[in-house]
């Protein structure tokens, strides 16, 4: 606690509240008396400027372009790590040793599969279904495979359920992509590593031989180390809401994967591309639907730009940018949408509009790119983002836990109608 206190005069009273430092960013002031003392609640309406939780993990800055993870800029995780050292980073706080990083990347191997029974349920979803209603449904029905409770203050049993929902994750995300396509599936390979696994599940066709590209890979292991965290988000506050009341980290997961399902939050990159083909459908005129988003009286906007906590621009789409190209470029793809898309990304970084409003191109318009040109599915966006996320989860569920934050119970301020009599339907 800081020396440094908040007066609050109300009623003709004066109530002091203390301030609790940060080691970096912003501080915050202990209201948990305030109610008790004055009968009064704070209201803040999408929760903007309340800190529901202390945490180690993530830090960002949206004036700066700053995000670490455990205190590490983004910029060098993604430069000098690969996914499976950085969800070590993330559940266990620091970087691990070659022989840590062994036994848990041992750990997740040894849980590289998934149960038969599985099968009959990603069965039962038409082909139609929507790939996060399925990843969210299989993620929840991990719980019945996996009934043994957690002893939450046993650290051992809590990364053991970390491991286990890690390495059965990849499954279900590369299971749900091959429902969307009618192809059989596919099960792990142990002599790959995490991303190289996952991309050998969902991309091998049947009766071939599959090549590993390493330009994709070092890609999507870009983009999932990018997705990996990223603060008290609405799908990260949803499975540390769902945790609080004591659930498992199988079912908070499956939570957290239905949050980000919103085109608000996860699907922001399928936006994107949604956006690019309407655009293309329409004659593709770039410098037309660039005239439509300057429009104040127009409703179509830029999907991809700026960003509501990133005031500046997004630490991680630079990182992405150069992924993006060289799958461009090493692929050799032609598509209309694509070329769009950079033609939107130069008027973005050169027109004066864009620039004095600091409208950049952020990490969705890039996974989108990368996405499409990896001929993913434009609903399977989200599971990709989904499978990036995971260790962020397991990370912020598991450090609610171990701190026993109480559940959570947020209040309101009631508006509706004062106490009133029932009415017989009768006399309505």
């Amino acid at each position: 606690m800081s020396d440094n206190k908040v007066i609050l005069n109300y009623d003709g009273n004066s109530y002091e509240y203390p301030i609790v430092d940060s080691t970096i960013g912003d501080r915050g002031i202990d209201i948990s008396k305030l109610r008790d003392q004055t009968g009064l609640i704070t209201l803040d309406l999408g929760y903007k400027n309340t800190g529901a939780t202390l945490s180690d993990i993530t830090y960002l800055d949206g004036d700066k372009g700053e995000l670490f993870y455990r205190g590490y800029p983004i910029e060098q995780i993604a430069e000098k790590s690969n996914f499976t050292e950085v969800m070590y980073l993330l559940l266990k706080g620091e970087l691990p040793n070659k022989d840590q990083f062994n036994t848990f990347n041992g750990n997740i191997k040894k849980y590289n599969f998934v149960a038969e029974e599985m099968k009959k349920l990603i069965d039962a979803f038409p082909r139609s279904a929507h790939p996060m209603g399925v990843l969210s449904s299989l993620t929840s029905a991990l719980t019945a495979f996996n009934p043994k409770a957690v002893d939450v203050s046993s650290t051992e049993q809590m990364d053991h359920a970390a491991e286990l929902m890690i390495a059965k994750f990849s499954h279900l995300c590369a299971w749900t992509y091959r429902k969307t396509q009618g192809l059989p599936i596919n099960h792990g390979d142990n002599s790959l590593n995490y991303v190289e696994n996952f991309y050998k599940m969902a991309f091998r066709m049947p009766n071939q031989e599959f090549e590993i590209n390493p330009v994709v890979v070092d890609a999507l292991d870009k983009l999932l180390i990018l997705h990996a965290d990223h603060e008290q988000n609405c799908s990260t506050s949803t499975v540390r809401m769902v945790g609080s009341a004591h659930t498992g980290l199988f079912a908070s997961v499956s939570a957290g994967v239905s949050a980000l399902w919103g085109p608000l939050h996860g699907g922001a990159n399928q936006a994107v591309i949604e956006m690019l083909e309407l655009i293309e459908k329409d004659g593709g005129d770039v410098n037309k639907w660039v005239a439509k988003a300057k429009d104040k009286s127009d409703s179509f906007r830029l999907m991809g730009f700026g960003h509501r906590v990133y005031k500046n621009f997004d630490p991680r789409a630079k990182i992405i940018k150069k992924a993006a190209d060289d799958i461009l470029n090493a692929l050799g793809i032609q598509d209309k949408a694509l070329d769009i898309a950079m033609q939107l990304e130069r008027v973005a970084l050169e027109d004066e509009y864009f620039v004095e409003r600091k409208l950049y191109p952020n990490v969705d318009f890039y996974s989108g790119i990368i996405y499409r040109a990896l001929g993913i599915p434009t609903e399977m966006f989200t599971v990709m983002f989904a499978l990036g996320r995971l260790p962020g989860w397991i990370s912020q569920w598991k450090e609610m836990r171990l701190k026993g934050d109480p559940i959570g119970r947020p209040r309101q301020v009631y508006q509706g109608a004062q106490k009133r009599d029932y009415i017989d339907i009768s006399n309505r």
